[in-house]
């Protein structure tokens, strides 16, 4: 899975109405571009291949009286929701995916309601740990990774990491079971975009042409 149809749709979906520039300044100042795929060429490509797919209306908005090109602004439809919460659901509980595709999930979990946030974090350290039984059937991290020589190191690698995901994921499950957050259902969310015009320190080019207003 590629963290880019998450992230793009997730990004529309919080402004409601969004053109490439908002999504992409959305998507720098989450730091996207340095942890994921988000760079300005995937983000537009995303925009329209998604627009073509039915996961968001494309509106052209006329040009400013300052002249320029019209500007596309993208809304996400219901189709693209239902893609959206079925991405974010899978990425939540499968293991077996990049760190971007976790993160990007991360920053939409309270997009969920909090039981079920929870419910989908404790399916990834199920799975976690189905992974790691299977895995030390042959291979015994007590005994060090030289029992299958320097090739043992991978194996060591991939085992701390999985401890490593596990022992995150039952820390933040714990926090969200305390309270932490504002989840779907329970209030004003927390509010994670830029607002139109509001700078954005991370930026790192100019917009588009077709995002000027």
């Amino acid at each position: 899975m590629s963290a880019i149809r998450l992230l793009v749709l997730g990004a529309v979906r919080q402004h409601g109405r969004a053109h490439g520039y908002q999504v992409r300044n959305d998507l720098e100042y989450w730091g996207a571009h340095e942890w994921s795929n988000a760079k300005p060429g995937s983000i537009y490509h995303a925009l329209k291949q998604m627009a073509k797919q039915g996961l968001l209306h494309a509106h052209e908005i006329a040009p400013s009286t300052a002249g320029g090109p019209p500007r596309t602004e993208y809304e996400i439809t219901d189709k693209g929701t239902e893609e959206f919460l079925a991405l974010l659901r899978e990425s939540l509980t499968s293991y077996d995916q990049k760190m971007d595709v976790q993160s990007a999930a991360i920053g939409f979990i309270v997009d969920l309601p909090r039981d079920e946030a929870v419910a989908l974090l404790k399916e990834r350290i199920r799975k976690i740990e189905e992974w790691r039984g299977a895995v030390t059937q042959h291979y015994v991290p007590e005994d060090g990774p030289q029992q299958l020589g320097h090739i043992g190191e991978i194996m060591n690698l991939w085992v701390h990491s999985a401890d490593a995901d596990a022992e995150w994921t039952r820390g933040l499950i714990a926090r969200i079971e305390s309270g932490a957050y504002t989840f779907a259902g329970e209030g004003e969310p927390f509010v994670g975009v830029l607002k139109e015009g509001e700078e954005n320190p991370y930026a790192t080019g100019t917009p588009h042409p077709g995002d000027r207003g």
